[in-house]
């Protein structure tokens, strides 16, 4: 069962989700997108290597056509160090990201879950589906 912190951090998470598409013509009828909402406390003094990592892969990203997400630092609050909000890749995105960091001589898959973890305290993803108005919400919900 999350704390009570960490529930204030999932709903500050979904709540930065809704600017993601901000300024984008909202899709009456489409349903959400979902979208992976990570949080990271990083270890001491690896902060810097951490962003690198990510930038690198961000990179890679970007090189395959797929799209990149937002990152939020932290500034008060919670114990969080960067929040990082992208949207859901399909499998065929990640099999072509995964194929030029190969190609690029990134580790990938297991090796680079361990690679990247050097760099954490912790570490939470969570997936949520928006952005969506309130009034979507409850005309999904059944409630008109």
């Amino acid at each position: 069962m999350p704390n009570k912190k960490s529930l204030y951090v999932i709903a500050a998470c979904a709540l930065l989700c809704s600017t993601f598409a901000a300024g984008q013509v909202a899709q009456q009828a489409a349903a959400p997108a979902t979208s992976i909402i990570s949080t990271y406390r990083v270890a001491p003094g690896k902060h810097l290597d951490f962003l690198k990592w990510m930038a690198t892969r961000e990179a890679v990203s970007r090189d395959a056509g797929v799209p990149v997400g937002q990152w939020y630092v932290h500034l008060n609050g919670d114990s969080w160090d960067f929040i990082h909000i992208m949207p859901e890749p399909t499998p065929e995105q990640d099999a072509k990201v995964e194929e030029l960091e190969r190609k690029k001589g990134l580790k990938t898959g297991f090796a680079g879950a361990l690679e990247l973890r050097q760099y954490m305290a912790s570490h939470t993803d969570t997936i949520a589906s928006g952005p969506s108005s309130a009034a979507d919400l409850v005309k999904a919900a059944g409630g008109s």
